[in-house]
């Protein structure tokens, strides 16, 4: 199968395209190369002649079109976005216009070339959109969303990604493009750009600066790896029913605090200082429309495609802090290129 993969030099991009890869199949990676992408997150792939790059942005028509007409991809899967809630609420048109104008780009696009498939390939066609699960909004204490869970929203971020969300919908229903959606949990593991928590907390540590956890630190998460995540959306391209959607998660909720907490006994094995990394926590101001808690029933994709997260929470926490220890020139890169773990996200009057 080749597959045209958007966002495929970011974080989770670049996971689901060398996953992609090694089981064999052909890969387009399209990618704008913003300020979070980074090609050396594919490296390991790029020589590979199952590998192609194309720079472009997913909200131009002409481009992708191009790039659909000269790669012939049998399937999309749909990662590229702005993703970083703090960001969106610096430049939330940002957010619409790549998240919401990006998505329908790609759909017309898709729907366009996928008219134009011979009989004998167009059944086989799929767009699969990847999203998250906090177009769902907040939960209290207890529940769970799955894939009933009604829409709602509270920041420019999960606006945009439920828009998109709509979208894909419609393009299924009004034009019956062959579509598939996942919403997943909160992604951790090597190569994620360091301004999310799990990067912030282990470059500033290893920095020698201050850890900052915003508000009280009591929000909930449900944490996935990244590479059971590919592995997932892989599945879902595959085997997914069409016009269905699958919630991704990987089942340990845990509060943000607790998280910091992991990270700072993990970095004091493999990072030790002067003192215990946890005496470099500090509360901070608490993110504006800061939803409480998020947790994912993925049983949906359990029973019908097989699939349940492979990695412990602590496993996984502890080989990613690992990971940044030895490749300190990986997040060195990025900060030459001007990022210094700055805070975002802070309404101004």
């Amino acid at each position: 199968m080749k597959i045209l993969i958007t966002g495929g030099a970011g974080f989770i991009g670049s996971a689901v395209v060398r996953q992609a890869v090694a089981e064999g199949h052909a890969v387009v990676n399209l990618d704008a190369l913003t300020y979070s992408a980074n090609l050396q997150n594919v490296a390991e792939v790029a020589a590979s002649p199952l590998y192609a790059f194309e720079q472009a942005d997913v909200a131009d028509e002409r481009a992708v079109a191009a790039i659909f007409a000269k790669h012939q991809p049998d399937a999309v899967m749909h990662l590229a976005a702005e993703s970083h809630n703090d960001r969106a609420i610096e430049a939330p048109l940002e957010f619409v216009r790549a998240n919401v104008m990006g998505t329908a780009v790609m759909l017309e696009a898709a729907r366009g070339y996928w008219a134009t498939l011979p009989a004998e390939r167009k059944p086989a066609f799929r767009f699969h959109h990847v999203s998250t699960d906090e177009v769902f909004g907040a939960l209290g204490e207890d529940g769970a969303f799955d894939e009933t869970t009604p829409y709602d929203p509270n920041s420019p971020y999960s606006a945009s990604k439920a828009g998109a969300d709509h979208l894909v919908r419609a393009w299924g229903r009004t034009f019956g493009l062959p579509v598939v959606l996942t919403n997943c949990a909160n992604n951790y593991g090597p190569y994620q750009f360091p301004e999310k928590l799990i990067p912030t907390v282990i470059s500033r540590a290893l920095e020698g600066k201050s850890i900052p956890v915003y508000g009280d630190g009591r929000q909930v998460r449900d944490w996935l790896h990244v590479d059971d995540h590919a592995e997932a959306l892989l599945l879902a391209l595959a085997k997914g029913r069409l016009g269905e959607t699958y919630c991704i998660g990987g089942a340990p909720n845990r509060r943000n605090l607790e998280i910091v907490q992991l990270l700072c006994a993990a970095l004091d094995r493999y990072a030790p200082a002067n003192t215990p990394h946890a005496e470099k926590i500090e509360f901070v101001a608490d993110r504006p429309g800061h939803d409480f808690r998020y947790a994912i029933d993925a049983s949906k994709l359990k029973t019908e495609l097989g699939w349940e997260a492979r990695t412990s929470l602590e496993d996984g926490l502890d080989a990613t802090v690992r990971w940044y220890v030895e490749h300190k020139d990986w997040v060195q890169a990025i900060r030459e290129r001007g990022f210094h773990s700055e805070r975002l996200g802070l309404v101004k009057a």
